[in-house]
């Protein structure tokens, strides 16, 4: 632990400040002058030396400070919380993916419930301004009305992930409910971006273009009734976060308890958003892209649909997404491209 007296009249605290999300929101935090400690496992879910990476970028600003360690420990948190006393908390660390909670439910159950719930066990003995953390689209299920609503029903997730999303927006209700701690959940809808998450299907279909591989798209081939997403940039997630942070007035409720949804509310067609990620990896290299493609049945815990309503959001604090699908992608072949030395 480097470094973890300040000076500063507000700290942020971020979990999963090695991973995806919290790489950017740490930056853009830092690049406007605010303190953060992240927290991090570095587990090897993914590639370890992206999240090296992104930490090594944030270990260049002096009002960062990095401690390695999991969120299920709850004497490691509580010992944190009691030497740093945050007073924004963003809860972003979580054993993230719909297939892998297929197969190894219990790393499912060891961070993203017990660690949340130390998460808010800390916040409840070393009281926040605010604790925000991260929810999915993947609680709506199945759900066939869209776009998704946060007053739609969540009751029946098809996979542990969304199970367990859903278990932390009720563990966060019954906190704020109890000991009146303000906190907000974040229903992401397909983060996409440059430095993203190797396992999310943009990054493997890149990978496996160049290693010459076959992509696998699991909608039957059938394009008249082809699966889609609300793929949502990188960059709309993180001012989102950030002007959810600042929304102090959890107070004026009897239940200082809040649910977004943070998504594009534009979803493409999986074949859509193929085509033009070819394209744009073919602007990328300067030369024409084709993925090998094979059709295959949808996966158990994927669902056919993701659409944000974020009437809410909009509404709560003036910002919806903004990137098309063109712009957030060629970003990331860029990034790619620059970052393997492809170009």
């Amino acid at each position: 632990m480097k470094n973890l007296k300040h000076e500063s009249n507000k700290t942020y605290l971020i979990t999963g400040s090695a991973g995806f999300i919290g790489y950017y929101l740490s930056k853009s935090l830092l690049e406007k002058g605010n303190r953060v400690i992240g927290i991090d496992n570095l587990n090897d879910y993914y590639d370890v030396t992206l999240k090296n990476q992104r930490l090594k970028k944030l270990e260049d600003f002096g009002s960062f400070s990095f401690v390695q360690g999991d969120i299920s420990n709850k004497e490691f948190i509580m010992n944190l919380f009691d030497s740093t006393k945050p007073k924004i908390v963003v809860n972003l660390a979580a054993q993230a993916g719909v297939r892998h909670s297929i197969e190894n439910p219990d790393v499912y159950v060891q961070s993203n419930i017990n660690g949340f719930y130390n998460i808010l066990e800390a916040c409840r003995f070393y009281p926040v301004e605010h604790l925000i953390y991260a929810s999915s689209s993947s609680v709506y299920g199945a759900n066939k009305e869209v776009p998704f609503k946060e007053s739609d029903s969540v009751d029946r997730p098809v996979s542990l992930y969304a199970a367990s999303k859903k278990a932390n927006e009720l563990m966060a209700y019954t906190y704020s409910h109890l000991y009146k701690i303000p906190t907000t959940g974040l229903r992401f809808f397909t983060v996409y971006g440059p430095m993203g998450r190797p396992d999310m299907a943009y990054f493997s279909f890149t990978d496996k273009y160049f290693k010459g591989e076959e992509i696998k798209i699991f909608n039957n081939g059938d394009f008249a009734n082809d699966l889609y997403r609300d793929f949502t940039y990188i960059d709309d997630i993180v001012e989102g976060i950030e002007r959810v942070t600042k929304q102090l007035n959890h107070s004026n409720k009897e239940v200082p308890y809040r649910i977004y949804n943070i998504g594009n509310n534009k979803p493409e067609k999986l074949m859509v958003f193929i085509e033009t990620l070819e394209e744009c990896l073919s602007k990328s290299l300067n030369r024409q892209v084709k993925f090998k493609k094979k059709f295959e049945p949808i996966k158990p815990g994927d669902v056919p649909a993701t659409y944000a309503s974020i009437d809410t959001l909009e509404k709560d604090v003036g910002f919806k997404p903004v990137t098309p699908i063109q712009e957030g992608l060629q970003k990331f072949t860029d990034w790619y491209c620059d970052y393997y030395k492809l170009k």
